[in-house]
């Protein structure tokens, strides 16, 4: 893993939490829940790959299989 899974994340974090605030202040809560939602999924999206990694690692390290 590198640096740059983590600006990613960051960077969607910040782009979520700016687009909420202005969908907020319009009163349109309901697709600042949206797009909250939607970006939970994409960043999950993206660290699945990771974790999946994770474990074949720990599967290969224990001879698991």
């Amino acid at each position: 893993m590198d640096i740059s899974l983590i600006i990613k994340v960051a960077g969607i974090g910040l782009l979520i939490s700016v687009l909420n605030m202005l969908l907020e202040k319009s009163d349109r809560k309901d697709w600042a829940s949206l797009t909250t939602l939607a970006g939970v999924i994409i960043v999950l999206g993206m660290v699945l790959g990771e974790i999946s990694s994770l474990f074949n690692a720990v599967r290969t390290m224990f001879q698991l299989y």
